[in-house]
């Protein structure tokens, strides 16, 4: 760092001032540091293309996971929806059933004004032509007496039983209401995040856009050598396990055969079964490459990364939830080295995304908004980045 002190000029001053000569350069000097100064913050302003592309992966990743919470709350709205038209049905089921207890009740009120008032008393028996005619009109009024509060009964637990259930359906819309919102809200969060990084890739230009393809280029090289590398792992561990299966049978037929046979036959028919599903998972999943990924979409057209796993699953018969962050606890979590092909792998600490294992280090997902379902290196956003391996069946 340069001295703060002042040096003395080395040309002459006339009453304080300096020749012009030095004036000038002085003047240079200054204009050149202002210069200097102002555009230093416009270059410190522009980021880098590394930075550039952390920031739209970045936005791309925070868009899967507010995707995720958007389809957990499509999901929840659609069953309050459902809760809340059975509801509906309910209620307008009792109403009917109100209404046909007062129309009885009204049907007795006119029985009663046509018959002249309540119990049978001296006037009755007096307006009667004989005392049988008394005795019948009193039977048939008791019989009516009887009938109406057991009508009336009906109608006041029909009427508090209709009430209960308006309420019910009145708090469950309250409910379906604050779904909504939230469902429009996480798809609002989407969208801005989708906006933000396709602004920032329209500001690149050709010539960085040709170096961020470099960029990628290398990425999916390493992430091809890393996918290489697993897969001969994997490979030298199933050799080895077929190695000491093959010296365990070998030694239980020349001591205990029988132990030795139903040990075998105890773990092959369930890694059998896997497999069979896996292969139904797996043939779904790669007649879906080349589909469109779009955010929330389960099918058939189009995909985000939960729906092509869930809906490759489906048709093995193996039902999973919609959401990663379900999904990730819907089955058996695996080493890595140890992951076969249908297994789910999850990426980043929040379980933000999924793709299904085929094999030798590679998996069949949907990136992210603007590509499509296609084949890819577990490998592709490098090794730390993936969380998990889940078998789900």
């Amino acid at each position: 760092m340069a001295s703060h002190r002042k040096s003395r000029p080395t040309g002459t001053r006339v009453a304080g001032i300096r020749t012009p000569a030095l004036a000038t350069a002085a003047l240079t000097s200054v204009a050149l540091l202002s210069q200097s100064a102002n555009a230093a913050p416009e270059a410190d302003d522009k980021p880098s293309l590394e930075e550039v592309e952390k920031k739209v992966d970045d936005l791309y990743r925070q868009a899967e996971s507010a995707t995720d919470k958007y389809n957990a709350a499509k999901e929840k709205t659609a069953k309050q929806r459902k809760r809340v038209d059975t509801l509906l049905d309910d209620v307008a089921e009792r109403a009917q059933k109100l209404n046909e207890a007062r129309e009885e009740l009204g049907s007795f009120a006119s029985a009663q004004y046509r018959t002249g008032a309540a119990a049978p008393d001296t006037a009755t028996f007096l307006l009667a032509d004989t005392p049988q005619d008394y005795f019948d009109q009193t039977q048939l009024m008791d019989r009516m007496t009887g009938r109406q509060k057991v009508a009336v009964d009906d109608y006041v637990t029909q009427q508090s039983e209709t009430m209960k259930k308006r309420q019910e359906a009145t708090e469950s819309l309250e409910t379906l209401t604050d779904s909504q919102d939230g469902l429009r809200t996480a798809k609002a969060t989407v969208q801005r995040k989708l906006a933000a990084a396709r602004e920032l890739m329209s500001k690149l230009t050709a010539e960085e856009k040709a170096r961020l393809a470099a960029i990628e280029k290398e990425k999916r090289a390493e992430a091809a050598r890393k996918a290489d590398e697993l897969a001969r792992q994997q490979a030298a561990q199933q050799q080895k396990a077929q190695d000491e299966a093959a010296q365990q049978q070998d030694s239980g037929s020349s001591s205990s055969g029988s132990s030795g046979s139903g040990s075998s036959s105890s773990t092959a028919p369930a890694d059998s079964s896997y497999a069979t599903k896996a292969d139904k998972a797996l043939a779904f999943a790669r007649a879906q490459i080349g589909k469109p990924y779009v955010w929330g979409a389960v099918g058939p057209g189009s995909y985000d990364c939960s729906g092509l796993t869930q809906a490759a699953w489906k048709a093995a018969g193996v039902t999973l939830p919609r959401t990663t962050y379900d999904q990730v606890n819907a089955g058996t979590t695996v080493p890595l080295s140890q992951a076969q092909p249908g297994d789910l792998v999850f990426f980043y600490d929040d379980v933000t995304h999924v793709g299904i294992y085929i094999g030798n280090g590679m998996m069949i997902h949907a990136p992210k908004p603007g590509t499509y379902v296609r084949e890819e290196s577990i490998f592709y956003d490098g090794e730390s980045a993936i969380h998990s391996v889940v078998r789900p069946a």
